[in-house]
């Protein structure tokens, strides 16, 4: 009776090669004859669908013909679990040792990565901060998601930008058969800032200005990450205007790599509330006859 490679895995016909491994990793595991929950029978099982379902010629053929298909061609030159394909080999080529029992001498093999999102604030970014953040310990071969956590210290640095990543070596999951733990890395994420809009290094902030200083020209306060400065407004500044302060923005300074600030001028009326202030505009009106819409 021919077998149903793809309802031993528990994946569906249309599955991806991705999706059969990540199937056959988690089975492998579970039923090793080394673990306590291992079934040697099973465990043959599911590596002999495994063998066949990742070849791309043998899966076609299985396809066709159902799990006797390598009496259809003979074979497969020695393919099919019963000629002479190793179900322990399988699971040591992946795993990185050899069969189960102490058959072969198993390789050290490097933990997998973990990736831990950070949130910092804008300050945090501009100065560096040091986070205390949990990370998960443990073996993750097995495909279960239940592992311990522990905390570690993580520096970081003054600069750090929206979707920067640090690496933290070795913190990782734990490395198989001798070998070194799998490093963290966190991946930068900032907070929404009520004055500053960050894109990329670069910092944007609004500056409102009233019509004389944006008329006449004017020294202003305008806030940066870093402090306030002052900065001239020129003589018949207009809405819309941008003004550059160089290396005011996120990024690296011992290394020269940071952005600019961005200014963004736009001009605020104050409102006539009173008849001496509408008479100051009636004034103006008739001094400086301007029409913004009219066409050049």
């Amino acid at each position: 009776m021919s077998k149903d490679f793809y309802a031993v895995l528990g994946v569906s016909r249309s599955a991806s090669d991705a999706e059969i491994k990540k199937a056959y990793r988690k089975l492998a595991a579970k039923y090793h004859p080394d673990k306590p929950s291992g079934d040697e029978g099973k465990f043959k099982e599911i590596s002999e669908a495994y063998e066949t379902l990742s070849d791309t010629e043998k899966r076609a053929m299985y396809d066709q013909f159902g799990s006797d298909y390598s009496n259809r061609q003979g074979g497969f030159g020695g393919g099919g679990f019963g000629g002479g394909a190793n179900y322990e080999d399988i699971f040591g080529s992946m795993f990185g040792g050899g069969g189960f029992g102490g058959h072969h001498q198993a390789r050290p093999q490097k933990g997998e990565d973990q990736v831990v999102k950070v949130m910092v604030s804008l300050v945090e970014a501009i100065e560096g901060t040091e986070r205390t953040i949990n990370v998960q310990t443990g073996d993750s071969r097995s495909g279960s998601h239940a592992y311990d956590t522990t905390p570690i210290k993580v520096r970081i640095p003054a600069g750090v930008t929206k979707g920067q990543k640090i690496r933290v070596k070795e913190k990782g999951f734990s490395g198989f058969n001798g070998g070194p733990n799998g490093d963290v890395i966190i991946e930068i994420n900032l907070q929404n800032d009520a004055r500053f809009k960050i894109e990329g290094k670069d910092v944007y902030v609004d500056l409102p200005i009233t019509p004389w200083e944006a008329a006449l020209g004017a020294k202003v306060e305008i806030p940066t990450i870093k402090g306030i400065i002052k900065m001239s407004i020129a003589p018949g500044t207009q809405s819309g205007a941008k003004l550059r302060i160089k290396g005011r923005g996120l990024g690296d300074t011992t290394r020269g790599d940071v952005g600019n600030q961005y200014v963004n001028i736009f001009i605020q009326t104050p409102p006539a509330e009173t008849d001496e202030q509408k008479a100051l505009y009636e004034k103006m009106a008739e001094l400086m006859p301007f029409d913004p819409r009219h066409e050049h």
